[in-house]
């Protein structure tokens, strides 16, 4: 049971979450999500996680917050907007995904959650408490539904019903109770399937699942082996993820521009031709990626993609 005071810290929590730039913030019940896990075995088990083997360890972590925090109370869920206008690359020159137009969103948002988790301990200095970002094996889209931040779409993401679906996750874990959030039970999917169908590669599952060995995203980004040649035909140019299902998601037509500069896409990115993207250098590719998500496809498997795309759209 939550006392007056707990109702307190959580509107000041979600008050600092919003002054850190967070467009969404919902508090949840930390539990175990016994009913995700056959979820998870079953479509590893089919091979749909791909090379992706780390995501078939540590289920009992993925599904309870107290394995991962001893005496887990609170979950705090945040939605950071990332969707832009500006659009980079086609009629020949490599597309990038819009989440890696700018720094790293990892540390981006990681560097907020710990802000508010300071100001958390300012408040409260026996807390315990963990920022997550992709960092653990947590499944962050059940937690975001459960602390009402939306619903899963038929491709899988997050969607909110203000901002739509172009925003990052990120997640604290307390050892405090909190006054939590009412879980989002809605779905406005509707009989709706434009990103079934716009799928270039069809790689959605009816059950709001991916088969990431279709997947455009996975292929450019974690794929360790060679992209099979009827899968390279159907890039479109892609060559570090995808973002044509939540392209053609309706519920997209509400979003609005961020108002983050790290996420801003570089002018001379921006700017670059089909040629220098083809030849692009290791020093270029160092320095223009740095601080970008990119960075983690090293330079070699980087280039593999662009040579893969240039070839097939040629």
């Amino acid at each position: 049971m939550t006392t007056s005071a707990d109702k307190t810290l959580s509107l000041l929590i979600k008050e600092n979450a919003y002054e850190h730039g967070f467009d969404l913030c919902g508090i949840v019940l930390s539990k175990s999500f016994k009913e995700h896990e056959p979820i998870i075995r079953n479509w590893c088990s089919s091979g749909m996680n791909g090379d992706m083997d780390y995501l078939g360890q540590y289920i009992e972590k993925r599904i309870n917050p107290g394995l991962l925090i001893p005496g887990a109370k609170s979950v705090i869920v945040t939605g950071l907007n990332y969707y832009t206008e500006k659009k980079q690359g086609g009629n020949g020159i490599p597309v990038i995904s819009r989440y890696a137009y700018g720094i790293n969103y990892h540390n981006v948002i990681k560097g907020k959650l710990n802000k508010i988790l300071d100001y958390i301990k300012s408040i409260n200095p026996e807390v315990v408490g963990k920022s997550f970002v992709d960092s653990a094996p947590i499944i962050e889209k059940a937690w975001a539904r459960e602390a009402g931040l939306g619903w899963p779409g038929r491709h899988s993401i997050l969607i909110n019903n203000k901002i739509g679906s172009f925003f990052f996750l990120g997640v604290i874990v307390l050892n405090i109770d909190l006054d939590c959030d009412k879980p989002y039970t809605e779905d406005h999917c509707g009989t709706c399937t434009l990103c079934i169908d716009s799928c270039p590669t069809g790689a959605i599952n009816e059950n709001r699942t991916i088969d990431v060995r279709k997947c455009i995203a996975y292929l450019t980004i974690e794929n360790k082996g060679p992209v099979p040649e009827e899968l390279a035909r159907k890039m479109e140019g892609r060559v570090f993820g995808c973002d044509k299902c939540q392209e053609v998601c309706p519920w997209n037509k509400i979003a609005k521009p961020h108002k983050n500069p790290e996420f801003e896409l570089p002018e001379e990115i921006k700017q670059m031709t089909a040629e220098e993207w083809h030849n692009l250098t290791r020093e270029q590719f160092n320095r223009l990626f740095k601080r970008s998500a990119i960075e983690r496809r090293t330079y070699e498997r980087f280039m593999q993609n662009v040579t893969i795309v240039t070839k097939f759209s040629s």
